[in-house]
């Protein structure tokens, strides 16, 4: 089962690399920065942070996640407020824009393992998927680490299940 967990999280759930912007996406978050910049002023306080990241995402960060953003990035401006310059505003948008990369390779993961377009995985799709890519991994590994991510024990795994064990690697 260690193998299988392996083979899976070799892409995955490595958070220390060191992720770089590219062009088009510092582009758009230079777009959004400008664009909830209100008056101008070159930083975004709280509310302009869940403004620019509405802007970049299509909803808004939770209070929680613009505190830990201020408190790792920010800046303090007169006020007793904190807020980020575009520079810091970029740099703490990396791991935003990493997450979703990631969650787009565990969905074409998940697509490629679900050939029927079923929405979820039965143990034959991911023998299947494994015999293609590993053909000589031990079926009885793959029987076990399939019934410890199919948690309710339906005999399907969901993609919340998959994802779920992408991201956290739950299998150790």
């Amino acid at each position: 089962m260690m193998r299988m967990n392996s083979f899976l999280m070799s892409k995955y759930n490595n958070t220390d690399t060191v992720r770089k912007l590219n062009t088009k996406e510092r582009n758009l978050i230079k777009k959004a920065f400008h664009h909830a910049n209100e008056g101008g002023k070159g930083y975004l306080l709280p509310f302009d942070i869940k403004v620019a990241s509405m802007f970049l995402f299509g909803h808004k960060l939770c209070k929680d996640e613009v505190n830990q953003m201020l408190l790792k990035h920010g800046t303090l401006l007169p006020l007793d407020q904190k807020g980020l310059t575009l520079a810091q505003f970029e740099e703490a948008m990396i791991p935003k824009f990493a997450a979703l990369e990631e969650d787009d390779e565990i969905r074409s993961t998940f697509k490629a393992f679900d050939k029927n377009c079923r929405g979820f995985l039965k143990l034959e799709d991911v023998k299947s998927a494994f015999q293609q890519v590993c053909p000589h991994f031990p079926e009885h590994s793959i029987e076990l680490a399939f019934k410890e991510i199919d948690r309710d024990g339906d005999g399907r795994i969901s993609y919340k299940d998959f994802d779920f064990m992408m991201k956290f690697n739950n299998l150790m």
